[in-house]
């Protein structure tokens, strides 16, 4: 049989027999050359996400430092996604700052991380992105989780999924903590906003 007929089996039926193992390492090697894009490889996405105290004060002192650590770590990325989480006042202030330096920054993605598959849930995620508040988002895998603790899971998951964690935290307790501990955990590059200022 000749080469091509070995490569055409494998690529239409996934399955074929071989008794001839030079030929099956050829094959494989040319699936891996013809699927290989280097562009995609040496292209890197910096992940950020958030986590912040629901409520807090001195709003847009907080905006202007996010604005300037965002800026500084996006100076040198052509890629960047901001894991966003919709609830609370820095999770708002967060996503605020994304949406203006989207602006500035072409290669900036706003990825809403959604901690339910409610239908509430879902009307919301509709007018996020009819209003351009997100471009997108995505769904952890959590499905399991009770609703009590979904908040908390989707949480780790964007804090184990992100390259760098800016977080607003001044006290040692509740879920904005929780998720500070797991970035540093995770030896998560962490930027407190209350290293900046008085919270």
């Amino acid at each position: 049989m000749e080469f091509h007929n070995y490569y055409r089996e494998i690529k239409d039926n996934y399955l074929v027999e071989f008794h001839d193992i030079d030929k099956v390492l050829c094959i494989v090697y040319n699936m891996l050359v013809k699927s290989w894009n280097p562009t995609k490889i040496m292209e890197h996405i910096m992940i950020i996400s958030f986590a912040g105290h629901s409520v807090i004060t001195a709003k847009d002192r907080v905006k202007e430092i996010l604005k300037e650590q965002i800026r500084q770590l996006i100076a040198n990325e052509t890629n960047i996604t901001c894991y966003l989480g919709g609830y609370g006042d820095f999770d708002n202030i967060c996503a605020t700052v994304c949406r203006e330096l989207k602006h500035e920054f072409a290669g900036i993605e706003l990825v809403y991380v959604a901690p339910y598959l409610r239908l509430s849930e879902q009307t919301k995620i509709k007018e996020m992105q009819f209003y351009r508040l997100c471009d997108t988002s995505v769904y952890p895998p959590i499905e399991n989780v009770p609703p009590k603790f979904a908040i908390l899971k989707r949480n780790e998951w964007m804090m184990t999924n992100a390259d760098t964690v800016i977080v607003y935290v001044h006290r040692n307790y509740g879920g904005a903590y929780q998720s500070l501990l797991i970035a540093k955990r995770k030896q998560k590059q962490v930027i407190n906003i209350c290293d900046f200022i008085k919270c």
